[in-house]
């Protein structure tokens, strides 16, 4: 028979909530050392995720008193880090994007969350992935919402991780494309160069998870001290329908500004549909086009632009 106390389930749940809401950051008064508050943070994180969002779509979604919100609104719009639009539904409504000004902000905040947590995990060595499998467990436990769509994080990479670009890449487009073995042959090239000149104040590699498989990557690479490429962006078909290739992109752009990159630039195929309404909704530029024969097919290079 043990003689260990027993254990009251909802003081453990509190004292889980206090342990983990102060291990993140999320109780200090400035998020990650920032500007910003975490309900502040959390604002931003919404609009820079969604463009065009009103105040109330917000306030529904963080589940935000409005007179608070409104207060926040009012002082991101006074230091010029949000603009407003009437809506064309609803003229009573407005219509809200992050600025240029806001943007950055957000990258800068997002990339600190980002570098926080990626710390955190690294200090636990090998115990984190069991730490992240049960984070995950519990939010699908606890997740009350009608939405059944699973949800998708990015991650730095891991080991093997390299791999999955490579072979996806070759497997995907050759299914969906026709590509022969060549075009695989050039991703595993520009892996290979990303690993062997890796500078990570300069460059990124995303990897999008869902369930604990891998489901989509992007590169951002250094083509010059001012220019940024994008490279490689994929979404397995098992997490398409996910925003996932929205994300990635908003995740290479926020990081290109916070490197203080003047412009991304990426290649990509006339064909490759999915990709260019990505990049053209993020707002990428179409500038150049060139009628190439590669990858056993007869194709229609690309180069779009995004002046940051």
């Amino acid at each position: 028979m043990s003689d260990a106390p027993a254990i009251n389930p909802v003081a453990a749940v509190r004292a889980f909530n206090r342990f983990y809401t102060r291990k993140l950051g999320v109780l200090d008064q400035q998020l990650l050392e920032s500007p910003y508050s975490f309900t502040e943070a959390r604002v931003l994180y919404e609009l820079a995720h969604k463009d065009g969002l009103s105040a109330r779509e917000i306030g529904d979604s963080l589940g935000l008193d409005a007179g608070y919100l409104s207060r926040i609104l009012k002082g991101f719009t006074e230091k010029g880090l949000i603009s407003r639009k009437p809506s064309a539904k609803d003229r009573r409504l407005h219509q809200l994007s992050l600025t240029a000004k806001g943007r950055l902000a957000f990258g800068r905040l997002n990339r600190g969350s980002h570098d926080h947590v990626e710390a955190m995990l690294a200090g636990l060595g090998a115990n984190a992935p069991r730490v992240v499998q049960a984070m995950t467990t519990i939010e699908k436990l606890l997740d009350t919402t009608d939405d059944p769509t699973p949800a998708a994080t990015l991650r730095s990479p891991r080991p093997g991780d390299m791999g999955w670009v490579v072979q996806s890449h070759g497997a995907l487009y050759a299914a969906e494309y026709g590509y022969d073995v060549s075009f695989e042959g050039l991703v595993a090239d520009i892996v290979a160069k990303y690993l062997a000149a890796f500078d990570p104040s300069r460059e990124r590699c995303w990897i999008a998870d869902l369930d604990g498989r891998q489901v989509g990557s992007i590169f951002l690479v250094k083509g010059s001290d001012d220019v940024a490429k994008i490279r490689l962006l994929i979404i397995d078909p098992a997490g398409r329908g996910l925003g996932l290739g929205h994300r990635l992109v908003a995740e290479a752009i926020g990081f290109a500004r916070q490197c203080g990159y003047r412009k991304i630039t990426l290649w990509t195929q006339s064909n490759l549909f999915a990709a260019r309404k990505i990049y053209e909704r993020a707002g990428f530029k179409l500038v150049a086009t060139e009628p190439h024969r590669s990858f056993g097919q007869n194709l229609v290079g690309e180069t779009w632009e995004f002046d940051l």
